[in-house]
């Protein structure tokens, strides 16, 4: 972890190494940034227009901004066919409705995905765009095909501006605890995969926690009795990500939308299940903005490569959920000034001993995006929590008592 000098000159240098950074940004970028909201060429829009003004049985389709537990209600009324038949006739809408059954979701944004992929191939033939835009539909309807996979479960779907996606690695109805990955800047539907780099991005994240948590409890913790291991792991790029190192990489407005969103996930969750939150970069923002509104299923969160949560120190989130953080030693984000001023920076630094998290160990990880690599320390300590083994958690060097008060979960 890296260290650093607590003196008032120190502290002063970096108060004002951040005005200047600032300054830059807001010279360069303005204070607000263009939302490229495109009205009715909205898909997702469209579609929940279009379920606002539907009948069904002769009655009007509820709020499709209800509380989770309504529509799941309205769901759970209904026969299978007449589910299937409204993810047909409303696959977008039904696809990022917080309440309908998981497997229909699944359902409703595989026929969403298939109707995009049209598009974008309409696009790519389309030569009235520049090239630059005939390969960015290529590379779109690429995503969109490799999404299609039949062995994939995509939860939410939004092909709208530069697009969302979550998905989910194991069985969600089945599984006693699951795992929420919350990735940083950068992030829609291009970046959510990679061939190269894998790791780094939301689905290689989920998918190697994903891996790992099964290993652990394969190794460690008693198995479900069908001798498959109840966990599942949500890859959650379903919020609108800052683009860049900007103004809205500084500020709260990304996180503020996107911890109502992660907020309304949670809640949606089948079971009573519980939830363990891991926030990577600005994710991290995105995790401590919502933390007081999650509800109490959410027993960790977990932060990594964070520039702040938004708050003083851990108290201060609101949240009865442990918070763990961790760092590796060569993660450029040290380098970030931590402070909160006019609304510009995250606050305090979440593996500082004046913040009060519980730090652990990242070893391996190589940087700031390596934490979910294969092989590392962060991984097998987010696995660890993921199954609910704390007293075996690796803490950061120079602590020994990270999972103080943790107990171990002997069955889930």
């Amino acid at each position: 972890m890296t260290s650093f000098d607590s003196s008032p000159q120190f502290n002063v240098w970096r108060t004002l190494l951040a005005l200047a950074i600032v300054l830059v940004m807001l010279a360069t970028s303005g204070w607000t940034a263009a939302r490229h909201q495109r009205g009715d060429t909205n898909p997702l829009q469209r579609a929940l227009n279009a379920w606002s003004d539907g009948r069904f049985q002769g009655k009007a389709l509820p709020d499709a901004d209800a509380p989770s537990a309504k529509l799941a209600g309205f769901f759970a009324s209904l026969s299978r066919a007449q589910r299937l038949d409204l993810a047909e006739r409303y696959p977008l809408a039904v696809g990022n409705m917080n309440g309908a059954p998981p497997k229909l979701r699944y359902r409703a944004n595989r026929i969403a995905l298939e109707e995009a992929v049209v598009v974008e191939r309409e696009r790519v033939r389309d030569h009235r765009l520049s090239t630059e835009g005939r390969q960015e539909a290529d590379r779109r309807m690429h995503r969109f095909l490799s999404l299609l996979h039949p062995k994939r479960h995509v939860l939410a779907f939004d092909p709208t501006g530069r697009g969302r996606v979550a998905e989910v690695f194991g069985n969600l109805n089945r599984a006693a605890r699951v795992s929420v990955v919350v990735p940083g800047i950068d992030t829609d539907v291009l970046t959510y995969e990679r061939t190269y780099r894998t790791f780094s991005a939301p689905a290689g994240m989920a998918k190697s926690l994903y891996k790992a948590e099964r290993a652990q409890r394969e190794g460690s913790l008693p198995r479900s009795a069908s001798g498959a291991p109840r966990v599942a792991v949500i890859a959650w790029a379903d919020y609108t990500s800052p683009a860049g190192i900007g103004v809205d990489a500084v500020t709260a407005k990304r996180a503020e939308d996107g911890a109502v969103r992660l907020s309304d996930l949670v809640r949606s969750l089948p079971g009573k299940k519980s939830v363990a939150l891991y926030c990577h970069s600005y994710g991290s923002v995105v995790c401590g903005v919502s933390a007081r509104d999650l509800p109490s299923r959410v027993t960790d969160i977990a932060v990594a490569g964070s520039p702040g949560m938004r708050a003083a120190n851990a108290a201060q989130l609101g949240t009865g959920a442990r918070i763990w953080a961790m760092r590796d030693q060569d993660d450029w984000i040290g380098q970030i000034p931590n402070l909160e001023l006019a609304g510009v920076g995250h606050g305090t630094d979440p593996v500082s001993a004046e913040f009060g998290a519980r730090v652990l160990s990242a070893n391996g990880a190589a940087g700031h995006a390596g934490y979910f690599e294969p092989g590392t320390e962060s991984l097998d300590n987010f696995a660890r929590i993921g199954v609910g083994a704390y007293q075996t958690l690796r803490c950061a060097a120079g602590t020994n008592s990270c999972y103080h008060d943790a107990e171990d979960v002997v069955s889930a």
